[in-house]
This record gives C-alpha cells, structure tokens and sequence, in this order.
C-alpha cells in the first residue's frame, strides 16, 4: 500500500501531514485504551516492540509487488489487531513503517503521511467493528470465519480506499490513473481472501496454548471476554 513517489506531490502533500495528524489521535485512543483496560504501559511497550518487528518483517520478507498506484502487501492489520490489541497494533504498523523508510526505502519519506493514515485509520475502523460484530463474552480465539474476514475485509478495503482518494487527489480522474487504482484495487482482492485464512490459523494456534492467557504479551480480548 505504499503510495508511489510523484502520485501526490507540490502543495497537494500538506494533505497528508493533517491526515497523519488525525491518524496519530486515533492511535493515541487506541493506545489508552490499552494502557486502561488491558495492562498498562508495561504491556503497551512490549507488544509494541513485537508488532514493530513483525510489521517490519511483513514489508521486507512477505512478498509485494507494485500494481498500478502504489504496491501490494499482506500487512495482516486485522492479524494484529486480534493478537496484540489495537493499540501496539498501530504502534508496530507507525514505527514499522517508518523504520522501513528510514532504512531502506528513503524515497517513500515524503509519502510518509499518507502511508500512515492508510495503515492507521483502518485498523481504528477494524477496533470499532470488532466491537460490534463479536459478542463481549466471545473470546477472540473463538472467533468464526465470517467474522475474520469481515474485519479482514474492513482493514483492508479501508486501505484501497485510501490509495484510492490519495491517488484520486493527487493525480485526478484520468483515464490511466483510473486504470492504475482499479488494478491495484483487483490485485487487493487476493489478500482480502488470505488474511481471514491466516487469522484463523493463528486464533487456532493461540487457542492450543492456553498457557499463554495470562502473558502480558498478548491481548486479554484473546483468551477473554470484553470487560
């Protein structure tokens, strides 16, 4: 989902850091939540040093390629969210995201803004989602398929969504820039089809290891009902 160099640029740019602005509040309701209900700093801190390295091992080892706008990756934001919590989460994809520039793609810097807005603001609406489609007393590791791949699907068509006005904005209805967000968009759909099936897989792990339901490095929703 990275959005290529040069697709918004000039004055238009400014955009993003006021996107990325209201990204950051949404992550620090996120993060508060946690600090509240779920563990403390102490808990925030190491899943988010968990989630920064997977995230940053998803942009860097899992395959992606570049189709139309911006790039295709299998970033697993509603994998993360499930295990850790929304808060890390958006900590790992942030930092991540940002390490991933800062060390080996320099040139995605400027896009910064809008890369994080297309991460962050998704996973909020996932957060939100989850809140209305599984029941309280229903533990994450319970969680059934039709319900992975709705959140799958909200994190992931919210990030099309977003390449999509990022590119709308920046490059304006023509017919090729059209075309280029409709490729990304169809190429979109085979990791809207994978992320629920790796979901599952790892709620099925988690579940066969119900030792790890008091660990601080992970999510109390997963073995838990809501408080």
């Amino acid at each position: 989902m990275h959005i290529e160099p040069g697709v918004v640029d000039g004055a238009k740019i400014v955009l993003s850091y006021a996107t990325a602005g209201t990204a950051f509040v949404l992550a620090a309701k996120m993060i508060g939540y946690t600090v509240r209900h779920d563990g403390g700093f102490q808990a925030v801190a190491l899943r988010s040093l968990v989630t920064t390295a997977l995230v940053f091992a998803f942009f860097e080892l899992l395959p992606h390629h570049p189709v139309g706008v911006s790039e295709v990756h299998l970033i697993l934001g509603s994998t993360l969210y499930l295990v850790f919590g929304a808060g890390p989460a958006a900590i790992g994809l942030a930092t991540g995201l940002l390490l991933q520039g800062l060390l080996f793609a320099p040139f995605d810097l400027p896009q910064y803004g809008m890369n994080v807005t297309t991460l962050l603001v998704p996973l909020f609406a996932v957060s939100l989602l989850a809140k209305r489609i599984i029941p309280a007393k229903t533990p994450y590791v319970d969680v059934k398929y039709w319900q992975a791949l709705a959140l799958s699907t909200s994190y992931q068509g919210g990030v099309v969504a977003w390449v999509a006005f990022w590119a709308l904005y920046g490059s304006g209805f023509g017919t090729e820039n059209l075309a280029s967000i409709a490729a990304f968009g169809a190429a979109y759909l085979t990791v809207i089809l994978i992320e629920p099936l790796v979901d599952l897989a790892v709620l099925a792990a988690a579940k066969t290891i119900s030792g790890l339901s008091l660990s601080p490095l992970l999510y109390r929703r997963l073995y838990h009902e809501a408080v």
